[in-house]
């Protein structure tokens, strides 16, 4: 198995990664979550596993994520919770993936769930597909190369004042925790390229509607 040098870098310094002011955990509350940041080597290049969950959803509805969920008494913490949600949500096989590290706690104050990110290894990759349909609507290896490309970088604004990074990138529109956490993942690898974070675009009308 052959870790790339950025990935290696990442997972070193993982825990001192800076928690950006809107995730931070509070003192108490939120339910133990986890969710799967899965870099793997692509026809493209290296690449990183999203989902777009489904419309139907009561959270999230329809928006891009990492594969995760809930933290469950048989799973032995968070390692074990991210591996099975992907497993469910996508159909790979985890022991495909190489754990290298976790980063630190991160708080969805809207689902109330206490995030710890697991930075996996794609060193066997299978196939994936929506493994979950009442879950998951789609899954794509986006490469990296598209993330990093400022043309599909920009700052997105919600009506509530939120402003945050966000990605266009495989028709999705990425925001919110996953675009935080990508955004911190991209600079702390040392692959972020200069971008324009004073691009605003408003929250489109449709993702509004979804809640």
């Amino acid at each position: 198995m052959v870790v790339p040098d950025w990935l290696d870098r990442l997972a070193a310094q993982a825990v001192r990664i800076p928690v950006p002011e809107g995730l931070r955990p509070p003192e108490r509350g939120g339910r133990p979550a986890a969710v799967l940041l899965l870099f793997g080597e692509g026809p493209l290049g290296p690449d990183v596993l999203l989902i777009q969950r489904s419309t139907r959803g009561r959270r999230h509805a329809g928006q891009p994520a990492f594969p995760g969920g809930g933290v469950d008494p048989g799973d032995g913490g968070p390692v074990g919770a991210a591996l099975r949600e992907a497993a469910e949500e996508t159909g790979l096989e985890p022991s495909g993936v190489t754990v290298l590290c976790s980063m630190p706690e991160l708080y969805v104050w809207r689902s109330d769930n206490r995030v710890t990110p697991v930075v996996g290894w794609w060193h066997e990759p299978s196939a994936v597909h929506a493994a979950s349909p009442d879950e998951v609507d789609s899954v794509e290896r986006v490469p990296i190369a598209e993330l990093v490309d400022p043309g599909n970088r920009f700052t997105l604004r919600h009506p509530r004042g939120f402003a945050g990074p966000a990605f266009r990138v495989r028709g999705m529109l990425v925001w919110g925790f996953t675009a935080m956490v990508l955004d911190a993942v991209l600079r702390e690898a040392g692959l972020e390229r200069p971008w324009d974070p004073g691009r605003v675009e408003p929250m489109p009308p449709d993702v509004l509607a979804r809640g």
